[in-house]
């Protein structure tokens, strides 16, 4: 997504960032909880400007799931499982099988839930299965809360209905994420089979958040929103976290340059250069004579040289006194 290519980041760093964010998150999400009747109010508004624009699915696919348990069951376990499967298993497949996108990756998703947050503070909205009954919606996780583990509070387990907060649908997150894993597995998988799982997964999510009565259609619509602001997000965060990065690197080198030895910390940071082999030529060479003659001179007439010393006359030898040139 045209940021800088760089390692693969340590999984524990990884798995720390990401349990961080969602610490975060869900403490955010039961912070951001708003007044119960500007969240009906909310709902109801959304429900108007959907039966004004012929968009109100939510009934249809509600009956049906609601009279129909073969659908509504497993709905409820998708529901209630597959937003806490699904997209884990797809951030770690883009870790292991996929690093050069990992980054724009796990940038885009955590950039999106945030936005969602932001949503679920400024907008919290009542889900459809918490009005009134005159509106005509049936909570399926209540109604057929005896075949799973959610209670009739919420899609928490059993006990844990407050630990959640129920007017945070806008936008739905659910659809959001599932749409996150469909492109990505769309764009990287390589089987035409897991292709077509992702580009379904995004479409029965939705489908399940409104015939279970847990959102609204246009809570989707603002999911795929919150998404596709995330995506585009994505690169000038990347750029910008590449530029932090490089400066504290280049902050590290000069104060270990004033300061001696090399912090630690900026050894983190920080791949130690390797110093190039030395070339033939830059070898000291073993101690050579000056003299290439070692000692031997040739007079006039002579063939080979003779052993004398400097000082004796040519034509005659230190050793023997014989003439050069009878020998």
């Amino acid at each position: 997504m045209g940021h800088r290519p760089g390692a693969r980041p340590r999984w524990w760093a990884e798995l720390a960032l990401v349990a961080l964010v969602y610490a975060a998150y869900s403490a955010g999400r039961l912070l951001a909880r708003g007044d119960e009747s500007t969240a009906v109010a909310h709902g109801l508004a959304i429900l108007r400007i959907e039966k004004a624009l012929y968009l109100n699915a939510e009934h249809p696919l509600n009956r049906l799931f609601t009279g129909t348990p073969a659908l509504g069951v497993p709905a409820d376990f998708v529901y209630a499982s597959l937003h806490y499967l699904v997209t884990p298993a797809v951030l770690v497949w883009m870790f292991r099988h996929r690093a050069a996108f990992y980054r724009a990756a796990r940038n885009w998703l955590m950039l999106a839930t945030l936005l969602g947050l932001a949503g679920f503070t400024l907008l919290p909205t009542c889900p459809p299965r918490l009005l009134a009954a005159r509106h005509g919606f049936v909570d399926t996780m209540a109604h057929f809360s005896e075949y799973g583990w959610w209670g009739d509070e919420a899609s928490a387990p059993r006990g844990l209905g407050e630990m959640t907060n129920q007017f945070a649908a806008m936008p739905s997150l659910h659809v959001g994420w599932a749409l996150w894993c469909g492109v990505l597995l769309w764009r990287h998988a390589r089987t035409p089979l897991v292709r077509r799982l992702g580009a379904a997964y995004p479409v029965v999510i939705t489908v399940v958040v409104m015939g279970t009565a847990n959102h609204y259609f246009l809570d989707a619509v603002a999911g795929a929103a919150v998404m596709a602001a995330g995506a585009l997000l994505t690169r000038p965060a990347l750029r910008a976290a590449d530029r932090t990065r490089d400066r504290v690197r280049a902050a590290m080198t000069v104060r270990s340059g004033r300061s001696g030895p090399r912090p630690a910390l900026s050894r983190l940071f920080t791949v130690p250069a390797q110093t190039p082999p030395e070339s033939p030529e830059s070898q000291p060479r073993p101690h050579a004579s000056p003299i290439v003659s070692g000692g031997c001179e040739t007079s006039a007439g002579e063939r080979f040289p003779g052993r004398r010393t400097r000082g004796s006359t040519p034509g005659t030898s230190s050793a023997d006194d014989t003439p050069a040139t009878a020998r």
